[in-house]
C-alpha cells in the first residue's frame, strides 16, 4: 500500500488453493490483486497457482511485493486458449460465495512464459468482486515484458489484442507495471 500510494481493500480467500488476497481498483477498469498463501488453510493437495509454492517466489517477495505475473479477463476462455499461442495451462472453475470465475492455471502451478504471458479469465456469475470497490486515480499506464524470444511474446499478445498495453523487450523473463496517479509515476516490478 505504501508503494502504490492506495488502501488495498475487498478480497478473500481461496479454498481451493490455500491463499487469499487483496484487491485495489484501479482507473478505468483495471484491478490489481495481491495474493499469498493463507497462513490458515490446510495445504491444497496440488501445487498452488501463481508458482506460491516455489522457493523461488517465496525468497524473491519474503522482505517486498512485487510484480509476477498477470491476468487477462477474456469473453470465451476456451477460444481465447485455442487462439492465444501458447500453453496457459488447464481451465479450472473457482467459486468463492456469489463469485463464479474460469481461469487457466498449468497442473505443476507454473506460471505461462514465466509470467511474461497471461494466465486467463472469465468471469461467470455474480458481481465481479472490484464492483463494491472505490476507484482510486491510481492508472495502469504499461505492461513491461523481458522475455529470452521477444517476438513469439509480441505474437501472442497481438492474438490477444493486447498489443497496446505492453512493451516487449528481449532479456530475462521479467514482469513490470507502470502507473500514474496525481502526477506520480510508479513503478512495480
Amino acid at each position: 500500500e505504501s508503494r502504490l500510494g492506495g488502501v488495498l481493500d475487498g478480497g478473500g480467500k481461496h479454498t481451493l488453493m490455500g491463499t487469499h488476497n487483496r484487491l485495489m481498483r484501479l482507473a478505468g477498469g483495471p484491478y490489481l490483486e495481491v495474493i499469498s498463501i493463507d497462513p490458515d488453510a490446510p495445504p491444497p493437495g496440488r501445487p498452488r497457482w501463481f508458482t506460491l509454492d516455489q522457493e523461488q517466489t517465496k525468497s524473491r517477495f519474503a522482505a517486498d511485493p512485487g510484480a509476477l505475473c498477470w491476468v487477462v479477463a477474456v469473453s470465451d476462455i476456451e477460444t481465447a486458449v485455442r487462439q492465444c499461442g501458447y500453453d496457459c495451462g488447464q481451465i479450472i472453475t473457482v467459486t468463492r460465495g456469489d463469485l463464479q470465475w474460469r481461469l487457466t492455471i498449468p497442473e505443476d502451478g507454473s506460471l505461462p512464459a514465466g509470467g511474461v504471458l497471461p494466465s486467463l479469465i472469465e468471469w461467470l456469475a455474480g458481481v465481479h468482486p472490484v464492483a463494491s470497490l472505490a476507484e482510486t486515480d491510481i492508472r495502469l499506464d504499461t505492461i513491461h515484458l523481458a522475455h529470452p524470444d521477444p517476438a513469439h511474446v509480441k505474437t501472442c499478445l497481438d492474438r490477444l489484442g493486447l498489443a497496446s498495453i505492453t512493451s516487449v523487450t528481449s532479456g530475462d523473463i521479467a514482469v513490470a507495471f507502470s502507473m500514474q496517479t496525481s502526477g506520480t509515476s510508479l513503478y512495480i516490478d
